[in-house]
């Protein structure tokens, strides 16, 4: 860097005029005055520090400046940024007016711009710097703001910028502002913009939402979704492929320029780690067919889940559960009658229990507890059994099913801390429930048409009309509104009060677990015409929807569960552990930690916090940032327990093959730079304008003298020693 320095002033007629009056006339009455004094040396000093403080400001009326001018030795440099990222591999680009021919990608069209020889025709004049630039991880987007700010900071004598691009940015601020800094400096940006502005005829698949886990033998439902480009509907089929060689497919009526979302079912044979690829047929309008296929990962488990049934009397409802769950191979089914008023708990073979579990250890054990019409009472539950229900439902995922009865025994549990979880508010003025001589009948809610606890058939419409078809009920419970926060599946057909019709089937989530009320003990009727059809169904669908968290990832003395249970990318995913001594009891104090392996193989390291100490509970909180498959290192550094598990994050890259080209972007950036747009096939073009750049201002370091701090001071110490100097000399 080659430096000149030099004193300028900026002066007007009548400053120098003034200058020149004021130093004349000084001098000329400083004269007199050394005369006057008989020629004394002391007031000839003095005489001459009035002429000097007079010159000084006559100097600082002209306004001088010292102006040091800074200009670069090495030559100036050039920087070529091209879009590396994955809407670059779209193929929209057609080279001249061959229509016939196949049209590039985005990327083979800017092929030239990014290698030396293209920009040979500089000279040995600038330097050129060719960097690429994509989005920063797997499923993020595009920032074009990024690589133009830190053009200017990390390239030394930035002289003018090449942008190649196909314009689509999704992340960070907007590219204008660093076209404004860029300005400012005096860099304009030459943009090359590829791609077709408009989307290109495309059936995309968007989604394919595979649960993180199935069950032998049990159907599994897999949502899709298809975006269509397409100016017309049409029917297709698609097809789910498995990796031990079963193939599931289905008709599909994708609609015109929308989204569709459907369902294949497929039901695994054996368990396992499965993989999932779902494809969508090239159609023969559509243009891109990298799109059509996505692959989702699946473990397939052995089922065998903890219930316990917990009743009064074995009414009929009781009955025909029980049967219903003894006989689902995939549940381990305990039952407990109370039989109030008796000296001892009914029932006699090996399905029953002759006491509440005892102890969290026993209790912990239970994926799911249903409470019939029994409360807390003599020869019932206690005030403690139900809060450790309570505790069993928060702390460990479990679920817990009310199903009310004609004696009303469940508004004792309202005074317990199970009052809480209850999901409706209940009419104490009418304890035993409503009954009728004809049959009521439930209606699905719209939550209950998508819910997949009142799927009683494949499709929407053959279930709304076998659950308009089911037999009534003759007895309901004295429900008045749902609480805030639930979710009312079915309500009373006709009943309704002042806050609408009455809810008879309500969920609601309740820290870790899931909470359901039936309003209703008329759900054995079920089976007339039809036998095991609809009420099996409809109570194993039960059992596994309030177990699937709880059973996501467990081992011996260690269990993991998250929420939501389909994370999507970007979303937070909150993690829940129980972590139990080799003896059963829950770790009250630990340190526990989870490693997590992005599907990049990038790490991270979750440290978990106690959530509830009695029952060896400790939550964390992840981010995920990119779509795949996370694997998961769970770790109690006191018990030395590990738990490996894996979770599959949906979500859909920001940057996508198919986009649209956005070069509206880019030429406001090279509007604001005062750049150009260039089309790629013109690189001599681009080599001509930017060899025709004007060579850089060079940079100025002015120090205004007549206002600097030290000048003015200078001058005051002048006058205060002639102040002094005259009383010295006794003209004072």
């Amino acid at each position: 860097m080659s430096a000149s320095r030099s004193l300028t002033f900026l002066p007007t007629p009548w400053s120098l005029g003034l200058s020149a009056v004021a130093v004349a006339a000084t001098l000329g009455f400083g004269l007199v005055a050394w005369r006057r004094s008989g020629y004394r040396p002391a007031v000839a000093a003095l005489e001459s520090i009035r002429l000097g403080c007079v010159l000084l400001a006559a100097v600082l009326l002209n306004q001088p400046e010292w102006v040091e001018e800074f200009r670069p030795e090495e030559n100036a440099s050039i920087a070529v940024l091209w879009d590396a990222s994955p809407s670059m591999e779209t193929r929209d680009v057609s080279r001249g007016e061959k229509t016939s021919a196949r049209p590039e990608t985005r990327r083979e069209a800017i092929e030239a711009l990014t290698h030396p020889e293209a920009w040979k025709g500089l000279g040995d004049k600038m330097q050129v710097v060719i960097q690429p630039f994509s989005p920063r991880g797997a499923g993020r987007g595009t920032d074009l703001n990024d690589p133009l700010s830190k053009a200017p900071e990390t390239i030394a004598n930035l002289r003018g910028v090449v942008l190649a691009s196909d314009g689509d940015w999704n992340e960070g601020q907007p590219p204008v502002l660093a076209a404004s800094k860029l300005r400012m400096k005096g860099v304009p940006v030459f943009v090359v913009p590829v791609g077709s502005p408009t989307r290109l005829p495309d059936v995309e698949l968007l989604t394919l939402d595979a649960p993180t886990f199935g069950v032998a033998g049990k159907a599994v439902r897999i949502p899709f979704t298809i975006d269509s480009a397409l100016p017309r509907a049409y029917a297709t089929t698609v097809t789910l492929k498995t990796s031990d060689g079963d193939e599931v497919t289905k008709e599909v009526r994708v609609e015109p320029m929308a989204r569709t979302t459907d369902e294949v079912t497929w039901k695994p044979k054996g368990t396992g780690d499965y993989t999932l690829t779902l494809s969508v047929p090239k159609h023969a309008d559509e243009s891109l067919v990298d799109n059509n296929t996505l692959s989702a990962p699946i473990a397939i488990r052995e089922e065998k889940l903890r219930v316990l049934v917990v009743e009064s009397y074995p009414r009929w409802e009781y009955r025909y559960l029980r049967n219903a769950l003894s006989r689902d191979p995939g549940i381990d089914l305990s039952c407990l009658l109370f039989h109030p008023g008796l000296s001892k708990p009914g029932g006699g073979n090996k399905d029953y229990i002759k006491q509440f579990p005892q102890g969290l250890d026993e209790l912990s054990k239970f994926d799911v507890v249903f409470l019939g019409d029994v409360g807390v009472g003599d020869g019932q539950l206690t005030v403690e059994d139900a809060r450790q229900l309570k505790g069993l439902v928060e702390h460990q995922a479990s679920g817990l099913v009310f199903m009310p009865g004609i004696e009303g025994r469940e508004f004792s549990l309202l005074e317990t801390e199970l009052g809480d979880l209850m999901p409706v508010v209940l009419d104490s003025s009418q304890p035993g429930g409503w009954g009728s001589r004809t049959p009521n009948h439930f209606e699905l809610t719209e939550s209950g048409r998508r819910s997949l606890l009142t799927k009683l058939a494949d499709s929407a419409d053959d279930n709304a009309q076998v659950w308009e078809g089911l037999p009534g009920f003759q007895w309901y419970a004295p429900v008045t509104r749902a609480k805030a926060g639930a979710d009312v599946l079915c309500v009373h057909k006709d009943a309704a009060n002042e806050s609408g019709r009455l809810p008879l089937l309500v969920t609601r989530t309740s820290g870790a677990g899931k909470v359901l009320f039936m309003g209703t003990d008329g759900a054995w009727r079920w089976r007339k015409g039809v036998e095991d059809k609809y009420h099996y169904r409809f109570w194993g669908q039960v059992v596994r929807w309030m177990a699937y968290q709880r059973n996501m990832a467990k081992g011996e003395t260690m269990r993991l569960y998250y929420v939501p249970d389909q994370p999507r990318m970007d979303q937070t995913l909150t993690l829940h552990a129980n972590v139990m001594e080799p003896g059963g009891e829950p770790v009250r104090q630990g340190d526990v930690s989870a490693r997590i392996t992005a599907p990049s193989g990038k790490s991270e390291t979750v440290r978990f916090a106690s959530d509830g100490e009695e029952w060896g509970t400790f939550a964390g909180r992840f981010d995920p940032r990119e779509p795949g498959k996370y694997q998961v290192t769970l770790t109690c550094k006191q018990t030395k327990a590990t738990l490996e598990a894996s979770f599959h994050v949906q979500g859909v890259a920001a940057e996508r093959v198919g986009r649209p080209a956005r070069p509206e972007v880019l030429e406001e950036i090279a509007r604001v730079t005062k750049g150009k747009v260039v089309r790629a096939d013109r690189v001599a073009e681009i080599v001509r304008s930017l060899a025709e750049l004007p060579e850089p201002p060079p940079l100025v370091h002015r120090v205004q003298l007549w206002c600097h701090p030290a000048v003015a001071g200078t001058l005051v110490g002048m006058l205060g020693i002639f102040w002094v100097g005259r009383k010295w000399v006794g003209l004072i």
